[in-house]
């Protein structure tokens, strides 16, 4: 019987149900990692059940949400057929803007695109996003693996989470906290986090032809890795720096670049100044930078040059704050102040040439 009269299925469409019901069996193991107390039920529910009584112990909640993916960095895991990475790099994404206003993370839900549906692909993808969450203090309680032939090559995918945390009211933090003589405390970044790809891939793939493959004897490892590597997640880092000492706020700095997201929480008439002589970018963003001709402000308004996370507190207060962050393995130093200029501007700025 030819094709033509042979009724049509969804596998005959593309859609494979058997390997997406084996790709669920391959991940439960992970996601059983992320596992709260507060959390019900097991995967494979329409729905995942979060006991909120556990917010009781708040005066007054606040629920704080973010969903977010990781952009063309995808592309670079695809090419090099690694799948367990990335999803660090989603959770990070998504649960480091929530702990900006100081909520603790509770749980996430993932959403996978995908041409073909490869179980075990699916399940490193998974993997990752459990390792993440468990990183991020937080419980993945569920999501969706979607498959979409015609639309997606068999090897394409994407990813993307929403997540939500908790905080009290009356300790939210954000510019209306901020003070002038405040300091800035920049938190290391484990490298070009999961911002830019767009850039960074037509410079070093595109324009200078480099091999993801290729041994960069200023990285020490391939190009490959180097791209690869995944976004630091800052969740209980910032939460730890809440609990010793007084923070004003904390900036993410995602796309945008360091300027423009530390001016998100900067309050009118006060302004942000970032020293650049107070740190040495890693070496990824000087080969970003030569191999494109990059100038300097396409740079920094489009990477996070070596700064993850950025926090604001008194200046009293910066010697706790990086006694902390030393003891948790995070590199942290003092960036900067928070300024009045006289001249009723509101924002941030960077001065000085780079260590």
């Amino acid at each position: 019987m030819s094709s033509e009269t042979t009724g049509a299925s969804y596998a005959s469409a593309g859609v494979d149900i058997e390997a997406g019901d084996r790709a669920v069996e391959l991940m439960k193991e992970w996601v059983k990692k992320t596992r709260r107390p507060e959390v019900l039920g097991g995967l494979g529910g329409f729905a995942g059940l979060f006991d909120a009584s556990a917010l009781k112990r708040y005066e007054r909640p606040l629920l704080a949400s973010a969903t977010d993916g990781v952009g063309t960095k995808v592309d670079i895991a695809r090419r090099m057929g690694v799948y367990d990475t990335i999803g660090r790099d989603l959770v990070a994404m998504v649960m480091d803007d929530i702990v900006v206003c100081g909520a603790e993370p509770l749980f996430m839900t993932d959403y996978i695109c995908v041409g073909k549906v490869y179980p075990e692909r699916v399940a490193a993808l998974v993997k990752g996003i459990a390792e993440g969450c468990v990183l991020a203090g937080c419980a993945l309680i569920g999501g969706e693996t979607a498959e979409h032939p015609g639309l997606l090559g068999e090897d394409d995918f994407d990813v993307a989470g929403a997540g939500t945390g908790v905080v009290e009211a009356d300790r939210v933090l954000g510019a209306d906290r901020v003070r002038k003589g405040d300091a800035v405390i920049a938190m290391a970044s484990s490298g070009l986090h999961s911002n830019g790809y767009s850039l960074v891939r037509h410079v070093l793939l595109d324009r200078a032809g480099l091999s993801l493959d290729a041994h960069i004897e200023d990285l020490g490892r391939t190009l490959g890795e180097e791209l690869l590597e995944p976004t630091r997640i800052y969740s209980l880092d910032c939460l730890a720096l809440t609990r010793t000492t007084e923070v004003h706020a904390f900036s993410h700095v995602t796309g945008g670049g360091l300027a423009a997201n530390l001016a998100r929480v900067i309050p009118d008439g006060l302004h942000a100044v970032i020293d650049r002589s107070t740190w040495t970018p890693a070496p990824v963003f000087d080969l970003v930078a030569k191999s494109g001709n990059v100038e300097r402000l396409e740079l920094e308004r489009t990477l996070n040059m070596g700064v993850g996370m950025l926090a604001i507190v008194p200046e009293e207060s910066a010697d706790v704050a990086l006694t902390t962050l030393a003891d948790r393995g995070v590199d942290a130093w003092v960036a900067g102040e928070i300024t009045d200029r006289g001249d009723h501007t509101t924002g941030a700025a960077l001065v000085g040439e780079h260590a």
